[in-house]
């Protein structure tokens, strides 16, 4: 084990990081839809109100509050039901308790002098977001990246008896060393996590320049949907972790071979009424790759508190809040820019880049550079492919990464390929 994950702890990675601000069930699709705009992890965290007040709410309590996370792809999902395309102003308005899913396991609340490396097992099972008090006085001299456990230092003097003291007091439980305010708090993501982990690869050498393949990171048991099946099938198989399916062909020897996703972090920042049209209307490869305009009928969408002002649409019927405007849609409207071919087009699709172009790795590439790349595309997964033809053969998310650097190190250490 890496000695960075026993001796950080959690309270290290709230550096900067901003005060919880619960979002409740009870607000609307409109504001999540804001919210998650500009959150900075993609997915918000929904919550029922708070207990009255004179109650005194303990951890228990506050976790029992927590209904689960809420994801774009979520929304988009929702948006598509058929009734929510015929009234959008309704469906915009609907409270997100109709919307979100239930999960209260994805979110526990640890002490800021969790070792770090009991996070990850947390992150490891399952959890997304760990609830962190952010009000810490700590007893005695602290610092930012401290080596400190439960509030004391660790004891590392070049002394037999004084190095085992020293780590024996990692099991120890807390003494009443700290004083925390129970009234502010911040969530970590696992995002968090792994870009502290990525500024420590020296520390947990030789795992970073590990490949992916050596390691055991790559999850074989990936969603898939065939391109030419109805995008909105995808909806009816959405993966717990990552929130992701991958729109494949089918080779005749029974392989797969990616051509886009349909997933959440794509979907982050796109236009949700022109993402639910098209996840409702079009083939799953049309979604990904683009499709013409010219034999789309317009339709007449809400433009509502700015959910659409990143697609210009014509004919405005009127500049006021909840204007009706019509559009033709598109995968390009939703924030794609992929070339525009038809359904049937193979050989044109072999050509097509753009922001719906899936990210993808090589078995043999180095966890290093995966970590880096999911971390610069703000991304919560990466295919892995083999060959020219980009067969899929995996998956590679946070919790493979976790995985992988709480696992034993392989014997060797295969070349990487980023």
């Amino acid at each position: 084990m890496a000695s960075v994950l026993v001796y950080h702890v959690v309270g290290d990675l709230t550096v900067a990081k901003p005060e919880l601000v619960e979002f409740l069930e009870s607000e609307t699709v409109e504001s999540a839809i804001q919210a998650i705009g500009e959150s900075t992890e993609g997915g918000i965290p929904i919550w029922r109100k708070k207990p009255q007040k004179g109650v005194i709410e303990n951890s228990e309590m506050r976790l029992q509050r927590f209904v689960g996370i809420l994801n774009p792809l979520d929304i988009v999902a929702f948006l598509a039901k058929d009734w929510c395309l015929q009234d959008q102003e309704k469906a915009m308005k609907t409270p997100v308790s109709e919307v979100v899913v239930l999960n209260n396991s994805l979110l526990k609340e640890v002490d800021p002098a969790t070792r770090l490396v009991d996070a990850l097992e947390m992150m490891k099972q399952g959890v997304k977001r760990l609830l962190v008090p952010k009000s810490v006085v700590w007893k005695g001299v602290s610092k930012k990246f401290s080596i400190l456990y439960n509030g004391k230092w660790l004891r590392t003097i070049d002394t037999g008896s004084s190095t085992n003291n020293g780590l024996a007091n990692l099991n120890r439980p807390s003494s009443s060393t700290t004083n925390i305010s129970k009234t502010k708090y911040c969530c970590l993501s696992r995002e968090d996590v792994v870009r502290f982990l990525i500024g420590c690869l020296g520390a947990l050498a030789p795992i970073p320049l590990s490949s992916i393949s050596s390691l055991g990171a790559i999850n074989p048991h990936y969603s898939s949907i065939e391109a030419l099946l109805p995008a909105i099938e995808a909806t009816k198989k959405l993966p717990h972790d990552p929130s992701a399916v991958a729109v494949v062909e089918s080779a005749p020897d029974g392989e797969h071979k990616i051509i886009g996703e349909i997933s959440a972090c794509k979907l982050w920042k796109c236009d949700y009424l022109a993402a639910a049209y098209a996840l409702a209307n079009l083939s799953a490869g049309q979604f990904v790759m683009g499709v013409e305009d010219n034999n789309m009928t317009p339709r007449a969408v809400p433009d509502i508190g700015g959910v659409n002002s990143g697609v210009k649409g014509e004919n405005n019927t009127n500049n006021g809040s909840g204007s009706m405007r019509l559009r033709r849609f598109s995968s390009r409207s939703i924030g794609f820019f992929g070339n525009a071919v038809s359904p049937n087009s193979g050989s044109a699709r072999s050509m097509y880049r753009g922001r719906s172009a899936p990210l993808t790795c090589r078995a043999t590439s180095s966890l290093a550079a995966v970590m880096a790349q999911m971390l610069s595309h703000r991304a919560t997964h990466i295919w892995v492919t083999e060959g020219e033809d980009d067969i899929l053969v995996g998956v590679v998310g946070y919790g493979e990464i976790m995985h992988a650097v709480t696992n034993k190190p392989p014997t060797t250490t295969a070349s990487s390929n980023p």
